[in-house]
């Protein structure tokens, strides 16, 4: 499901289930991913993309949602909610420099982990970042909401979360929920570079935590009462995931 290299400083998470869709035992294996990364010490970044070149994640794992197997290997789906959405926070306030390589579609949940990152690329050619709720009958849960609305501009936020707009690369580029975009032979080496040219960064960690803990914390200075890591991470004070 998910596998981990290091190209110097960068620490490279590649997602290798095919459409990468979450589920609880998929939450728990990139978490694996991450507890490894934190693990290391000095000057680090990380780096996710996808094995797949149709889909960077397309969601939600609705087979398994909607499955009566108690065996089924996806896992609790009880937990799912708290430990999805405790994963986003984790992700928008890890310890160092975080960036996306979209090679392909992102949806739903994917897209939240896309924009969980500190700098995202798009694959230029194909493949869209779309928040899918409203067409599948799904309110978007509030934690959601707050991490769109910090990270996207105020027309972003509404076209994303009101009329459910597919981005595409060059779009997303341009309205800034994109920052560069790539041909799909070229989009993994360059979040790399971009990566490793922000790995000094991650080598004051507990800095680097402070700063995004300020900005997206629970006292959030820029983003009201309650920013989107807190809320992500107390999902439940707020609505069921999915609902």
């Amino acid at each position: 499901m998910i596998e981990l290299q290091r190209d110097g400083d960068v620490f490279i998470l590649t997602m290798t289930a095919g459409e990468n869709r979450w589920n609880t035992t998929f939450v728990r294996e990139f978490a694996a991913a991450l507890d490894e990364v934190e693990a290391s010490t000095g000057p680090a970044a990380l780096a996710t993309t996808s094995a797949d070149d149709k889909f960077f994640s397309n969601g939600l794992d609705l087979d398994w949602r909607h499955s009566d197997d108690p065996e089924h290997p996806g896992g609790d789906k009880s937990v799912f909610g708290h430990e999805f959405m405790s994963l986003a926070a984790r992700l928008i306030t890890f310890p160092m420099p975080t960036v996306s390589a979209v090679n392909g579609h992102a949806f739903g949940a994917g897209f939240m982990i896309a924009l969980c990152h500190d700098v995202r690329l798009m694959r230029e050619d194909r493949g869209f970042m779309c928040a899918n709720e409203l067409d599948l009958g799904m309110a978007i849960p509030h934690p959601e909401l707050a991490l769109f609305k910090h990270k996207l501009s105020v027309s972003a936020f509404f076209e994303t979360t009101q009329l459910a707009k597919r981005w595409t690369g060059p779009v997303a580029l341009a309205a800034g929920v994109a920052q560069e975009t790539a041909p799909l032979e070229e989009i993994r080496g360059r979040a790399i570079e971009r990566a490793a040219a922000l790995a000094r960064l991650g080598a004051n960690r507990a800095l680097f935590r402070w700063n995004k803990e300020a900005i997206y914390g629970e006292n959030a200075a820029i983003n009201g009462p309650h920013g989107p890591a807190f809320m992500l991470r107390n999902s439940h004070l707020y609505e069921r995931f999915g609902s």
